[in-house]
């Protein structure tokens, strides 16, 4: 059994406490997946993850708490922004990732119980939302860099850039159920790098 004696919030890279909160969250990812929001037990995410069920208790509290930690640390371990050099190609690296994402046989499956669980839960959504806006900051500065160098125009607006990209690829997920392929991806940043030159995306001048 993995047993962390530190206090919460104490993490240190690589240490006992990295590893039962590796543990602990890809325990809790599996529940959520195979039970939904409601089917998850502290205590046996505990037991799944092989530590203590109080160090369970003590860092995380709730379900909500878990699933929130579990989104932060998604969001720590997502790949970086591309820098190619070029608006369109930072694009479709962008939809490359988030579609390789969403189909990936676990991370589709989590996303999609973890927006389920925000439809439902405050907290949840709270924690979603700032998910969503961590991974809007990292990519923002391939469209602040575009205009920089003149492939769009002043005014862009970086985040409703990298909404518009994903949108298409999100609906395929959780609404139509189309295919998610690379054409899908290749075609949604496309459309976006051809919107954003013609100023779709411009709000102030």
């Amino acid at each position: 059994m993995i047993e962390d004696t530190s206090g919460p919030g104490t993490v240190r890279p690589g240490g006992r406490t990295a590893r039962v909160r590796e543990a602990v969250l890809r325990a809790a990812g599996d529940a959520l997946v195979e039970r939904g929001f409601g089917g998850v037990d502290l205590a046996e995410v505990a037991r799944r993850a092989g530590v203590g069920k109080t160090t369970v208790y003590r860092r995380w509290g709730t379900v909500p708490g878990l699933v929130a930690d579990m989104l932060a640390e998604m969001a720590e371990s997502s790949q970086p922004r591309a820098d190619t050099g070029s608006f369109a190609a930072d694009l479709a690296a962008l939809a490359a990732l988030i579609r390789e994402t969403l189909t990936d046989e676990r991370q589709g499956p989590l996303f999609k119980a973890v927006i389920a669980t925000a439809t439902g839960d405050a907290g949840t959504a709270a924690a979603l939302h700032r998910f969503y806006r961590t991974r809007i900051e990292e990519w923002s500065p391939c469209v602040d860099r575009a205009v920089d160098r003149g492939e769009v125009p002043e005014g862009t607006d970086a985040a409703e850039v990298i909404r518009f990209l994903s949108a298409p690829l999100y609906y395929r997920l959780l609404a139509s159920g189309d295919p998610l392929d690379a054409g899908t991806a290749q075609r949604a940043a496309a459309a976006t790098a051809a919107a954003a030159r013609e100023g779709v995306f411009v709000t102030a001048r």
